[in-house]
């Protein structure tokens, strides 16, 4: 068995930045163990530019973003391990681990951070009618074919589902010279970002069909054809307004979940509606010492929010190896998310030791015009701000300090809700 002060499951842009920020606060005994054969996980096959405006203040593609934090780790000689799978983590924090060189072995650490990312739900979730034939790609898996092992996934397709990796990929396909034939979305509303459905979609004349699924696939040997027709209120489709589309490839962009079996078999308690930790301030999840950042954690929008908050997880984990201060008793104030607001990440917060504020990020349950966002302490009303516009697509935050807080010594649950009026 080896001993390191923090491990890091994942190489990918939560991990990087972790181990970035834990080294920069002063622990040298860092370890990153990746999967697959290079770091920078997603990044990697996503070569459309839009990175790195907040981190870096300029835009970058992917791999450009990950290169940037590749380097950092690289000049500060932290060690990595790829081609590495973890098999389990024991609440007592030995990793089991296996890789081609060294074969079975376990690690204990002083603090772990996961940022194991996400995964793609797959067509099995959605109980389409049809047979299995080839020309049905999950839109990451496309993306990976096209853009790092330069195959052809297809000439003409429909997509299933307007997540971001849908969208990009409608824009990436076309200029691979296919005909993407629409776009289809079982909510009444776009799951991406505002951004990507004009420069991806309406910038080449691609149709986004909201409250619209698909209902038949047609083919034996390769998709020859699809049926869209459109769903009433309760996602049921509505007979007599089935459309064929002729194509040979559906990509299904249909949501992302967060990769959580390592945390489940530590006993790390998960979110019903995140399906990642339930975390404090500081990110560490109901198992001392163990914490969660990136898409492990929830599902972002922007890679640069992955990187600040995979910061502030990596100097959790420093303090909580090597304390700086002494603690003081701990009264864990529970987040709770109502009124349009789907959940918040932080779940809890820590009061006594909180630093002087804290992000709390969020996502709303449906598209609303002219809401406020409220934040209340127990049933006072402490911030009431107006938005023009809240969809689940855009990643919302209030922030909460410290000094606020103080007033209220005490305070049993913050609400953060919309409001009408």
């Amino acid at each position: 068995m080896t001993e390191h002060d923090i491990v890091i499951i994942g190489g990918g842009p939560a991990g990087l930045a972790a181990a970035d920020a834990a080294r920069k606060a002063g622990i040298e005994d860092i370890m990153i163990l990746e999967r697959e054969a290079y770091l920078g996980g997603i990044l990697n096959q996503c070569i459309h530019n839009g990175f790195g405006l907040h981190t870096f203040k300029e835009e970058l593609t992917g791999p450009e973003y990950a290169v940037r934090y590749i380097k950092m780790i690289e000049e500060e000689n932290i060690p990595y391990l790829l081609n590495t799978m973890v098999l389990d983590i024991g609440r007592d924090k030995v990793l089991t681990i296996i890789n081609r060189g060294e074969g079975l072995t376990t690690i204990k650490a002083g603090a772990v951070i996961l940022a194991m990312g996400c995964r793609e739900r797959p067509r099995g979730a959605l109980n389409i009618p049809g047979f299995r034939p080839a020309g049905i790609y999950s839109a990451g898996t496309a993306q990976r074919l096209m853009n790092m092992e330069g195959y052809e996934v297809g000439k003409e397709a429909v997509i299933l589902g307007s997540g971001d990796i849908g969208l990009i990929m409608a824009r990436r396909m076309t200029l691979e010279g296919a005909r993407v034939k629409a776009v289809a979305e079982l909510m009444p509303y776009s799951g991406g970002l505002k951004r990507n459905i004009v420069q991806c979609l309406d910038d080449y004349g691609i149709s986004l069909k909201l409250s619209h699924t698909v209902v038949d696939i047609e083919g034996k040997e390769r998709v020859t054809g699809v049926t869209l027709a459109a769903v009433d209120e309760k996602r049921k489709p509505i007979p007599g307004t089935e459309e064929h589309y002729t194509c040979d490839t559906l990509l299904l962009s249909v949501g992302l979940i967060p990769e959580n079996e390592l945390s489940k078999g530590a006993g790390v308690q998960l979110d019903e509606i995140t399906s990642g930790p339930v975390v404090n301030d500081r990110l560490e999840t109901s198992i001392s010492g163990i914490f969660a950042c990136g898409n492990v954690l929830h599902v972002h929008d922007l890679v640069d929010y992955v990187s600040e908050e995979a910061s502030l997880a990596g100097t959790s984990a420093v303090s909580y190896v090597k304390p700086r201060k002494e603690k003081t008793p701990s009264s864990q104030i529970k987040i709770k998310a109502a009124g349009g607001v789907r959940y918040t990440v932080p779940q809890y917060l820590d009061a006594e030791n909180m630093e002087d504020q804290v992000k709390v990020r969020f996502r709303v349950s449906d598209v609303y015009r002219d809401r406020y966002i409220s934040v209340y302490f127990d049933s006072e009303r402490v911030s009431h701000k107006k938005r023009k516009v809240l969809a689940p697509g855009e990643m919302e935050q209030v922030v909460l300090k410290k000094e606020s807080l103080a007033k209220y010594p005490d305070l049993k649950q913050i609400v953060v809700c919309t409001e009408v009026e």
